[in-house]
């Protein structure tokens, strides 16, 4: 694979971003002595440890000798985080946020993907993942709904392209939750966002953005008004797989015909999730050499990146007629199935690398590599899957019919190995809780979080002014291992707050950089206003990290400034 592939068109896709949101940027105006460029990968699912064995070698793989050459390389010039910390909760929307904001939810807004907020109304027409249609009257009093931004808000799910353009154009506004203290007007999920992102002030600083994620509603990630992205990318995720005619694995695999046609979605596959990968780091490829995603005319990014879903789904499934992925025991040996996509993963990040160096800016672009989350539990002998005896079951009807897992058209309740609960109005917190930890062994209960547990780090929700309408009522971890699945073909999730869910790996890489490991507890939020800073722009421009003060990598600036 080289830098020169270019992603080639098709039926697979539509490959442009809508018109509202792209526009033929100038060369970029940013960027300090050492930083003109910064790529930000993050491969969803990569803890910590999964980088230190790859990197070093553990007994039973490759005869205790490394298997990620390439990250191993970028160690050599880099500052490797090992006690680094994604977001609570750790699921994939607010893991994003949290690396591009610099901000938890308690900032942002975002707690989950598909979450709730006591402001809005439903959508127009039912989401393609369950979520019901609802009324919505202009100037009346909200009811409150669940809020969808994953795959349910696209024109088609079962579409690569979303049934649009693979990108924001791919939303279908008929789907997206209402607010009728504007009229009933959709909100976007970039509107739903309450914060500002590097996106967003990068290209305001007159520097071209790229990103490139799994769903089109991540389109959120350009901040208000969804301007801050000159290019977005996200064909679905959870869509039909498809043959990608001219597209190959990092390994050199053609992705035409379908590997396994038998998959119901690609992330269902260990083979297919290596073609969806493939098929987005072909058009990274692009935006690297000066192109924009799809092979037209642009200019090589100031900030630009992707989501690999490889890996993940490498440590969380189990595919009928192949096998499981996931670790052999708690010291995270992998499988035979999640070494191989570590090791996909891992020879893709090698042609990143050799791309930035044909296009002469790797000594200039600084690389940060980490996870929106991670998975949990790496222990194979810890996983419960049961979504029988869940809070959000048990408390029934206290909790919104959109959320209730009582609903059976329903999109479910806000539930993975964590529960985060949001009650009617009016019900009694203590009374739910305390029905809650009478029931604790059957529902696995680990540690619940309510009343000041839960305002210190979120805020005080609720219906009330001066409350914060989208925080829980109450969130409970439950026991590692604990799911609130009854899947027979997931053998880890994420979402909660056990160590398994949130120490991800993080590795700043720049040529002028000596190898270094910081041991001190770390966030992915610092992630942001690092980035700004490497830019030569004020971390304090993003509202979140002026909110919550959140500090830049101190290592990469010391380093930097050497």
């Amino acid at each position: 694979m080289n830098a020169s592939r270019l992603v080639l068109a098709g039926a697979a896709v539509a490959l442009t971003l809508s018109s509202a949101n792209i526009g033929m940027a100038a060369d970029n105006t940013v960027g300090s002595k050492n930083v003109k460029h910064v790529l930000l990968l993050s491969i969803d699912g990569m803890h910590a440890v999964d980088f230190y064995n790859c990197a070093h070698g553990i007994a039973g793989v490759y005869s205790g000798e490394p298997y990620c050459p390439n990250l191993a390389t970028l160690a050599k010039t880099g500052i490797n985080y090992v006690a680094t910390s994604a977001s609570k909760p750790s699921d994939s929307a607010p893991g994003l946020m949290a690396l591009v904001t610099g901000g938890t939810p308690r900032t942002t807004g975002i707690y989950y993907d598909v979450a709730f907020d006591r402001t809005l109304d439903g959508p127009q027409i039912t989401t393609g993942t369950g979520l019901a249609a609802a009324p919505c009257t202009p100037g009346a009093a909200p009811t409150g709904t669940t809020t969808d931004n994953d795959q349910g808000i696209d024109l088609d799910d079962t579409q690569l392209n979303g049934g649009g353009d693979s990108g924001a154009g791919s939303i279908d506004p008929k789907k997206l939750s209402r607010n009728p203290a504007a009229g009933c007007a959709p909100v976007y999920p970039w509107d739903f966002l309450r914060t500002n992102t590097i996106f967003g002030v990068i290209h305001a600083a007159g520097g071209y953005t790229a990103w490139i994620d799994k769903h089109p509603s991540y389109a959120m990630v350009a901040g208000p008004g969804g301007k801050g992205l000159d290019d977005y990318y996200a064909p679905e995720v959870d869509s039909n797989v498809q043959a990608l005619p001219g597209v190959k694995t990092s390994q050199g695999t053609p992705c035409s015909p379908v590997r396994d046609a038998t998959a119901p979605a690609w992330n269902a596959s260990f083979e297919d999730i290596q073609c969806y990968d493939a098929l987005r780091v072909d058009a990274l490829l692009n935006e690297i050499a000066g192109k924009s995603h799809n092979g037209s005319p642009a200019t090589t990014p100031a900030i630009m990146g992707m989501n690999f879903q490889s890996v993940y789904t490498g440590e969380s499934v189990s595919e009928p007629g192949v096998g499981n992925g996931g670790y052999q025991n708690a010291a995270a040996l992998p499988s035979t199935l999640l070494l191989e996509e570590i090791g996909s993963v891992d020879t893709s990040i090698g042609d990143i690398v050799s791309a930035l160096k044909d296009r002469g800016i790797y000594d200039d672009t600084l690389i940060i590599i980490t996870a929106k989350h991670g998975g949990s539990p790496i222990d194979p002998t810890r996983y419960v899957a049961d979504g029988a005896n869940t809070p959000a079951t048990l408390l029934g009807t206290r909790i919104p019919y959109s959320e209730s897992p009582l609903n059976p058209g329903g999109i479910g309740a806000t539930e993975d190995d964590v529960s985060v609960l949001w009650l009617n109005k009016g019900e009694s917190i203590p009374s739910a809780v305390e029905l809650l930890e009478q029931n604790a062994t059957a529902i696995g209960l680990g540690q619940i979080y309510y009343g000041p547990t839960l305002a210190l780090n979120y805020g005080v929700g609720g219906w009330e002014p001066g409350q914060d309408p989208r925080t829980p009522d109450i969130i409970v971890t439950p026991n590692v291992g604990v799911t609130y699945s009854g899947s027979t073909t997931m053998i880890a999730d994420h979402g909660g707050f056990a160590h398994d869910d949130t120490n991800v790996m993080l590795l700043v890489s720049h040529p002028c950089f000596r190898e270094q490991t910081v041991f001190a507890e770390t966030a992915t939020t610092q992630v942001a206003p690092t980035i700004l800073k490497a830019l030569g722009l004020n971390p304090a421009a993003l509202t979140a990290v002026k909110a919550e003060g959140t500090p830049v990598l101190p290592e990469v600036w010391s380093q930097l400034s050497r």
